[in-house]
């Protein structure tokens, strides 16, 4: 019996990615029961340490880990503002439309960071979330993420307004954010057409 057991925990863990679900589990319930964050344009933080697991072949944090730990802080963060629950309310996905990050400082094994994560605009179509990885030795930005963060079967606006009861006001793009938009906008359109001459030599 012990051995059926360890032979279904293994097959489970080959087949499925569990620690991530875990953690999902366990920044739902973290979220679930810290105040709520009323400011929808306040910035958020949790705390995070560079793991074993976390590590590439140089010791550092890999790349694609600061991808998933962005992530979790959005999630924590659409739980404490109420934008996760009112999106599941309204019907509504928000899926990950484009992202970039920057790395400008590695982190070491077992070194301590917080994610700071923030709301710095909507349009018609997605929310824009900025984020960054911020090291507690000595406060220094080791990576920051710009987020699109798509908005599907509804919009940011009416998400907004039914979290806030009042229509909530976009603030003024940063000129980073302006740049990047215009990066994707130029990317979809030559994709596009790329896929346009695709069609017609076929």
């Amino acid at each position: 019996m012990l051995l059926l057991v360890l032979g279904a925990l293994l097959l489970l863990f080959c087949s499925l990615d569990v620690w991530y679900f875990l953690r999902g589990v366990q920044v739902f319930v973290q979220a679930w029961f810290q105040p709520r964050v009323r400011d929808m344009l306040a910035e958020q933080s949790i705390d995070g340490t560079v793991l074993p697991h976390d590590l590439d072949y140089m010791g550092h944090m890999n790349n694609s880990r600061y991808l998933r730990e962005c992530d979790f802080a959005r999630f924590h963060h659409y739980m404490r503002n109420g934008l996760f629950m009112a999106s599941r309310k309204l019907g509504a996905r928000m899926v990950v439309g484009a992202s970039t990050i920057r790395y400008r400082r590695s982190l070491a094994f077992r070194e301590a960071f917080e994610i700071r994560t923030k709301i710095v605009g909507w349009d018609e179509k997605a929310f824009y979330v900025e984020q960054r990885f911020v090291s507690k030795r000595d406060g220094f930005v080791s990576a920051v993420m710009l987020c699109r963060q798509n908005v599907v079967h509804c919009s940011p606006e009416s998400i907004l307004e039914f979290v806030c009861k009042r229509k909530v006001d976009c603030p003024a793009f940063p000129e980073d954010l302006k740049h990047w938009i215009s990066f994707i906008s130029a990317s979809s359109q030559a994709l596009r057409a790329e896929s346009g001459l695709e069609e017609k030599n076929k």
